[in-house]
């Protein structure tokens, strides 16, 4: 069951914000590169990737549709 990635979000908030509507779903998600931006402020943006499994990614991307994240 490997994870793919499901998106790429410009702040960790936003990543764990989806993250949790998804886990609130019954999907399974978490947050890579999360902490990575320790000052969001400054100009140097690394993408927090939100990942799923593999067999859930259909779904998941439906519930983004659904949750207008994507």
């Amino acid at each position: 069951m490997p994870l793919v990635e499901l998106v790429r979000l410009p702040n960790g908030v936003e990543a764990e914000l989806l993250r949790g509507r998804l886990e609130s779903a019954g999907v399974h998600a978490v947050c890579f590169d999360a902490g990575m931006n320790i000052a969001e402020s400054v100009g140097l943006m690394i993408p927090v990737r939100v990942m799923v499994l593999d067999e859930d990614l259909a779904e998941a991307q439906a519930l983004m549709e659904e949750f207008g994240a994507g």
